[in-house]
């Protein structure tokens, strides 16, 4: 079955169902005792940002990977690093990228200490690395693709929060297109009930030891993912949902150029 979103906006489209849990027991291990709180508070320097920037981004068709493409005189990476850079929740920054683009971020000083991972083979194996480098006792990962220049970090914060009650939670926006399901010979085969699909964004945050369990188990059975919340799901963990923006798009394509372009006109002009 295939399930294709008419955004380009959008990493992933899904529908959220119960699934199975496991022990309560397992979950406290890895979350801590569960509690009741109005809103869950994210400490200073206690989140570690994965910004993934080792893409190849084909279909750019340009002559180097879409997030260092100059937006308005800025490679498109630099706006996440800087952005991050700005939260006092964030402590370390880890830049997923091929060696010969670190330069473009060791050209661009900011406040938090920045480290750098090598990226793999599929996005999984980038995330993998990435979080293999972030800090020991680090609350919070939050994974984020540097070919989405336009995050709003009252949303992160949002996100954030979430993730720390939770234990996972993505930022997403409700699926305005029609979904269609299809079949091999692309004839459709239903139309899916849009109330309950959500495009997902990023950052994905998740706290480190679940992300690290949630490796294992992908590795283990040999599964590949396109998204890192979808690690968590495989466990049977819940994920929460912040809505966030549809501003937040992710530039993948010469008209997400400048949509982006135009976005960030708009942002300047209302500052």
């Amino acid at each position: 079955m295939t399930c294709v979103a008419l955004s380009a906006s959008a990493t992933s489209v899904r529908t959220f169902s119960s699934v199975g849990r496991r022990s309560s027991a397992v979950r406290r291990a890895v979350r801590g005792p569960v509690r009741c709180v109005a809103a869950a508070a994210v400490e200073k320097d206690s989140v570690s940002v994965v910004l993934l920037a080792g893409g190849v981004g084909k279909r750019m068709k340009a002559d180097m990977p879409k997030q260092y493409l100059p937006l308005l005189g800025t490679p498109i990476a630099l706006y996440s690093l800087k952005k991050f850079a700005e939260m006092e929740e964030v402590g370390e920054i880890v830049v997923v990228c091929d060696p010969s683009y670190r330069d473009i971020f060791e050209g661009c000083p900011v406040s938090k200490p920045v480290k750098f991972a090598l990226p793999g083979k599929e996005r999984q194996d980038s995330v993998f690395n990435g979080l293999s480098e972030v800090r020991e006792g680090a609350a919070l990962a939050a994974i984020h693709d540097s070919a989405r220049p336009l995050v709003d970090l009252a949303d992160v914060r949002r996100c954030c929060a979430d993730a720390m009650e939770h234990g996972a939670a993505v930022l997403a926006v409700r699926c305005k297109a029609t979904v269609k399901e299809a079949n091999d010979d692309l004839s459709i085969a239903k139309t899916l009930d849009r109330s309950k699909l959500w495009e997902m964004q990023t950052p994905q945050v998740i706290k480190p030891d679940l992300l690290k369990e949630g490796f294992k188990l992908v590795n283990e059975k040999g599964y590949e993912v396109t998204d890192d919340v979808s690690i968590v799901e495989f466990m049977g963990e819940r994920v929460q949902i912040t809505e966030g923006s549809y501003v937040n798009i992710k530039v993948t394509t010469p008209e997400d150029m400048f949509i982006a372009e135009r976005l960030l006109n708009e942002q300047a002009v209302t500052v």
